[in-house]
């Protein structure tokens, strides 16, 4: 079981650069948690492709219904107490430390690509290539 941010969904199921990485990744564990919000981060990336033109909407459509189901039965709520404490520490915004916060109570690790974040919870976050090779 591992704790996933948004990117590393995109990165999965958007093909590009880091989507082999993150397939392998999903491969070793393929019990993804996620954060609720997860959606919103899934739903800003994919607009991001449809403003620039890389995805239409038929394949934004597909992309989020494959990582929704793919997801299912694996979303979760944060306490919020615990997310104002960390974002209060690290000064990471309350969406990056929801993520944390998930880890860190199911006790796995946070896979991300997100240098702040891992700069800032080195014992809880990990890279796909630091995840891969553990």
């Amino acid at each position: 079981m591992i704790v996933v941010d948004s990117n590393i969904i995109a990165y999965c199921w958007v093909n590009g650069a880091l989507t082999g990485l993150a397939q392998r990744v999903r491969v070793k564990d393929s019990e993804w948690h996620v954060p609720i919000l997860w959606r919103s981060g899934m739903r800003s990336i994919l607009t991001g492709y449809l403003r620039d033109g890389s995805l239409n909407r038929p394949q934004i459509a597909r992309v989020m219904d494959a990582a929704e189901s793919a997801l299912a039965g694996c979303e979760h709520l944060v306490p919020s107490s615990r997310v104002f404490e960390l974002a209060g520490k690290s000064r990471l915004s309350a969406y990056d430390c929801e993520f944390v916060v998930l880890a860190s109570v199911l006790s796995a690790p946070l896979v991300t690509a997100d240098k702040a974040v891992l700069r800032a919870f080195p014992e809880q976050s990990r890279t796909m290539e630091a995840f891969l090779g553990s």
